[in-house]
């Protein structure tokens, strides 16, 4: 039942993990979009769709009580724990790429954006409603 209704966010987790993982020179360069800062937008946006993701699946699965009780707060601690995991990892491990604190930065204002704008978007989008169920 856990991943039956996590399985985009995982999935959308493990996309953004390998795409934090692929070599610089792999990755597209738009002079004009940098100078609009465009790669924190990126940043944001991959995280904001994690986060309604990741609390939509919780919400609506019911193996871990905690994880139904608790979703939105749960989404938000671990959407900004993986991204500074990512971050730390694009320093230590992967080739061509730098830690970045201001990825850091974004990545978590795109789960508080998504923390804040949830509830909008699933009074809009039913998939992405659940209900809490009442502990046994």
């Amino acid at each position: 039942m856990f991943f039956r209704h996590t399985r985009w966010a995982l999935l959308w987790a493990l996309l953004i993990a390998i795409l934090c993982g692929m070599p610089g020179r792999d990755i597209p360069h738009f002079s004009f979009l940098e100078m609009l800062s465009f790669d924190k937008w990126v940043h944001a946006g991959i995280f904001f769709v994690l986060f309604v993701l990741s609390t939509s699946g919780f919400g609506k699965q019911n193996t871990f009580g905690l994880l139904n009780r608790y979703p939105k707060i749960i989404a938000l601690v671990l959407c900004v724990v993986y991204g500074g995991v990512l971050e730390l990892l694009q320093g230590a491990v992967f080739e061509e790429r730098s830690a970045d604190i201001y990825d850091f930065i974004a990545n978590s204002f795109g789960a508080v954006m998504g923390l804040l704008l949830y509830d909008k978007f699933a009074a809009r989008i039913s998939w992405l409603r659940y209900e809490h169920r009442p502990e046994k």
